[in-house]
């Protein structure tokens, strides 16, 4: 694992996200690069705004901005609030950038020469009320599998079934509401994703025991219900052209309908994936401007994506449960057909010397809901990311957020428990250890480190307890498990507040000053080690904690082993208390909140 390349799902343009939606793919990818950066492995992690579809050109309407400006005007409110947060990324991209049109453009027409895209004839839903053809996911009725009345057009969320519009029973327009709408022909191109069907099967079989149960049975229930192929183009105006390039010849020696395709523009899932390579991309790019030379050399982005370069790289990705899927059928579909080709006698061979990487760990999340309901942008219900940052710093969201991670199944938000535990958590056991010995140390040692003194059988056995809990919180942290990695980081400072209060400084000082001196110089050690350790998940509370010791910041991960682990800070060093890390969350504010955003019957 010498390099660690990341991708979070990339959040939809349309709105401001909602705490869900930072559960179930941006936290938990920031935690993990931080993490890996302070292991001092060369790492990137790149995101983006997801652009094109439909639902940006009616939101863009509705504001009254062309979609081009609309977009522009929301990247940047994403990109704010991410940062706000702590989002750690290397670059955070567009999709409806020139990077992205270029590489969807070359993919698509490597995939046809390659025999993987064909034409067909579409019979597509049109509304006469909207007078337009509506995507699938703006059709809007009943699903024919578990009659979810709200299902879309692509998909049900209820039961993840993916469906055609054609499928839905009472369609609708979700634009107008209106059920006048009819079939009409369009001429639209296809992935043959059935042609992969056991290429990816072989590839998903490979992956049990390394990805989680969740996303390897996503995967495989869409296979055993049977690949289908999957249109890829759209009746749009906003998004990648279809027709904007040269196309080759397919093994048949057919170019496409370019008359037929005029103004269709690619599928937002076909393109959205692609926006990982194409945001690398626009890194490279922008890393090159600064440096004051021009457009970076493909050699600057493609060694994180493909070929030999790419050998030692371990491509993670983070997404919920629903964007599953599209990651381990339609986007692996896309590169294996870049990097393969099928033979009449249908065996494969590889026809890119340079292959484009497939992701080695995908970590799948379910839902974080709110009081039993769904977290809902469309609906404005629940906590959103620019509310969040109103009521309190997003320390306490991110700690609360990665504590309760939606891993093995949904997790539910409610005002009191996120008040008892970024409480007890944050405030009674890390704050509170932080503020006693720190102020201690001022009044009873002219805020210094102290020097002298011996360690005792109590400081042993600390050694001892401290080493092993930071093993324990390493490996869950490779292992991408957040829930327990938490809960190993909580026990690590319990560790510090359970030593101080048998230790007693206090008392000590009163008859052996040396033996107060080793406890308050332990407990001062214990403060840096708690700023390194704790820095993916709470990174500005560490920044304050790591100042206030005279460390530097961001640190690197712990190496050292047995007593060095608590030997960071040399005596004579000054070091000064912070103002309080953590506020308690009162219940007047729970009660304020609760009004404002409501309880169950909002979930209801």
């Amino acid at each position: 694992m010498s390099r660690i390349l990341i991708t979070s799902a990339l959040p939809y343009i349309n709105g401001i996200k909602h705490l869900g939606t930072l559960a179930g793919s941006m936290l938990p990818a920031d935690v993990y690069a931080r993490f890996q950066r302070a292991r001092g492995r060369e790492t990137l992690y790149i995101c983006a705004t997801d652009e094109h579809g439909t639902p940006t050109e009616l939101a863009a309407a509705e504001a009254g901005l062309d979609p081009a400006t609309f977009c522009a005007q929301q990247h940047d409110v994403q990109h704010d609030l991410g940062r706000r947060f702590g989002l750690s990324w290397d670059h955070f991209g567009r999709s409806s950038s020139p990077q992205n049109h270029r590489l969807t453009q070359r993919f698509a027409q490597q995939l046809w020469e390659a025999g993987f895209i064909e034409e067909r004839v579409t019979q597509q839903v049109y509304s006469n009320a909207d007078k337009r053809f509506l995507p699938d996911r703006y059709v809007i009725g009943t699903c024919p599998h578990c009659g979810y009345t709200a299902a879309r057009g692509d998909q049900c969320e209820n039961c993840t079934r993916v469906l055609d519009p054609a499928d839905l029973i009472k369609p609708r327009s979700a634009v107008s509401g209106s059920e006048d709408i009819e079939i009409r022909d369009s001429k639209h191109l296809f992935l043959r994703q059935s042609l992969f069907s056991d290429k990816l099967r072989s590839w998903i079989d490979s992956k049990k025991g390394e990805w989680p149960l969740l996303v390897t049975s996503i995967a495989l229930k869409w296979l055993d219900e049977g690949l289908q192929d999957r249109g890829i183009t759209r009746d749009l105006e906003w998004g990648v052209p279809v027709n904007a390039f040269e196309w080759g010849a397919n093994p048949q020696g057919q170019t496409p309908d370019v008359e037929g395709l005029a103004g269709k523009v690619f599928y937002v899932w076909f393109d959205a994936p692609i926006e990982y390579i194409a945001a690398t991309w626009e890194w490279a790019d922008a890393r090159a401007a600064e440096a004051g030379r021009g457009p970076a050399a493909d050699a600057e982005w493609e060694r994180w994506w493909r070929g030999a370069e790419a050998a030692d790289v371990t491509y993670v990705e983070f997404m919920g449960k629903d964007n599953v899927p599209f990651h381990t059928v339609g986007f692996p579909c896309t590169l294996i057909g870049i990097n393969e080709t099928q033979e009449a006698d249908g065996s494969w061979k590889v026809v890119n010397n340079a292959p484009w990487k497939l992701v080695d760990q995908l970590k799948g999340f379910n839902w974080l809901d709110y009081y039993g309901g769904k977290f809902s942008t469309s609906q404005k219900r629940g906590v959103f990311m620019d509310h969040a940052l109103e009521l309190l710093p997003a320390d306490y969201w991110r700690w609360w957020v990665t504590a309760n991670t939606p891993e093995t199944s949904d997790s539910t938000f409610t005002w009191e428990q996120f008040q008892a535990q970024v409480n007890a958590d944050l405030a009674d056991v890390l704050g509170n250890f932080v503020n006693r010995i720190l102020k201690f140390t001022e009044a009873r040692f002219e805020g210094v480190v102290p020097a002298g003194g011996e360690p005792s059988e109590l400081e042993t056995k600390l050694y001892a307890d401290v080493n092993a809990k930071l093993a324990e919180l390493a490996e869950f942290m490779e292992a991408r498990e957040f829930r327990k990695s938490t809960t190993a980081l909580r026990q690590l400072w319990v560790l510090g507040n359970q030593y101080l209060t048998e230790a007693a400084p206090w008392t000590a000082i009163k008859t052996d000053v040396e033996r107060a001196a080793v406890v308050v110089r332990t407990g001062l050690n214990l403060v840096a080690l708690f700023a390194k350790v704790s820095e993916p998940f709470i990174p500005f509370a560490c920044e304050k904690i790591a100042i206030a010791v005279g460390e530097d910041y961001p640190a690197q991960w712990p190496s050292a082993q047995g007593a060095a682990v608590l030997d960071i800070l040399p005596a004579g060093r000054k070091v000064a208390a912070p103002e309080v890390l953590f506020k308690k969350v009162e219940n007047e504010q729970v009660a304020e909140w609760l009004e404002r955003f409501g309880g169950p019957e909002a979930a209801a």
